[in-house]
Formats: C-alpha cells, sequence, structure tokens
C-alpha cells in the first residue's frame, strides 16, 4: 500500500505542488480514507520526505548506483540518470514542480533541495577532481563550476522535455551536451603536444 499511496502522491504532487495537493485526494486516488493514509504516512510534510527519499533511492538503482565515479565517468553517471529519467514523466514532473516551489523559504522541501544542490555538485565535483589528479581531465578545469553546470544543464533540459516531450528528445539532447563537455574538459593528449 505504501508503494500504492507513493505513486498518486506523486501524480498529485506533479500535478498540483505540495500546496495544490490534498491528503483527501491522494488517499482517494488509493481507495483509502485519509485516515487510512494516515496510517502509513502521518503528516503531509513526512507523505513529501518519504517521496523524494525514495525517488532519490530509486534513481540510484536505476543507473546501477554511485560508486564514486572518476573523470568522464561523472557524465556517464548523470548521461544513465537523465536517460531513466526520460521513462518517468510524472517523476521528473513531481520534482520540477517541488523544486520550483522550494525556492519559497517556508516550503517543506526546501532543506531537502538546497541539501540535495549542494550534495550533487560536491559528489560531481569530486568525481572530476579524481579524473584532474588522474591526468584524464584538464588541470584548469573548476571542478565544481562545471558541476553546477551539470546540475544546472540537467534541470533545465527536464524543464524543457516536460513542456514539449514530443519536441525535445531529453536523452539524446543531454548525450550530446555531454560528449561537447566531455571534449572540452579532457586533458590533452601528451603525445600530440
Amino acid at each position: 500500500m505504501r508503494e500504492r499511496i507513493l505513486a498518486a502522491a506523486t501524480r498529485h504532487f506533479a500535478a498540483g505542488g505540495y500546496h495544490g495537493s490534498s491528503l483527501a485526494r491522494i488517499a482517494a486516488d488509493c481507495g483509502l480514507s485519509q485516515p487510512g493514509l494516515l496510517h502509513h504516512f502521518p503528516s503531509k510534510r513526512r507523505l513529501l520526505e518519504e517521496l523524494l527519499a525514495e525517488r532519490d533511492r530509486r534513481d540510484v538503482r536505476a543507473v546501477g548506483g554511485w560508486s564514486e565515479p572518476g573523470g568522464a565517468g561523472v557524465l556517464d553517471f548523470t548521461r544513465r540518470l537523465v536517460a531513466h529519467n526520460a521513462g518517468q514523466p510524472d517523476v521528473v514532473r513531481a520534482f520540477a514542480v517541488l523544486s520550483g516551489e522550494a525556492v519559497g523559504t517556508d516550503h517543506p522541501a526546501r532543506d531537502y533541495f538546497v541539501e540535495r544542490y549542494r550534495t550533487g555538485v560536491a559528489a560531481l565535483a569530486a568525481g572530476l577532481r579524481r579524473g584532474v589528479a588522474a591526468g584524464e581531465l584538464r588541470a584548469d578545469l573548476d571542478c565544481a563550476a562545471v558541476a553546477a553546470e551539470v546540475l544546472a544543464v540537467m534541470d533545465g533540459m527536464q524543464t524543457q522535455w516536460l513542456l514539449a516531450p514530443d519536441r525535445f528528445d531529453m536523452a539524446a539532447a543531454f548525450a550530446a551536451y555531454t560528449d561537447r563537455l566531455r571534449a572540452a574538459i579532457t586533458a590533452p593528449d601528451p603525445a600530440e603536444g
């Protein structure tokens, strides 16, 4: 039943955001009463928190886990993640709506998104730094800036895809972006120098 509730909450949050969704409608969508839903999730905020945590767990599992890739391997990880996301529009829509709402200082998911971006940039930057240390990537690479750029491009492409899924191939566009980025950040071959 928890899975059914999380799926219904994803659809409702995708359509109406956190503030535009109600526990009563989510419960009804699952064939439950509101007290029945509250048996599984004691509050709307707790439901939101579990939905976001479960989304993160599923995404990491779906793309083969996070094994702290180094160098351009971080681009491969993000590429797999975007390809995975292309198959789950409701989840991506819920994430986009909720992250947009979370710019408000009183949103219950604000801390989650602030931390998610902080740790996402830190993890990608650490992987890029491993590539610099190994000589795979350019020594002058601003790893934190590139990591932030990758996440920003992912989010921007997700928005374009959500607005026009029949005209914008998110997975192909992101793959082309990572190919260009890889060429720009790869260290020159010493044999060619």
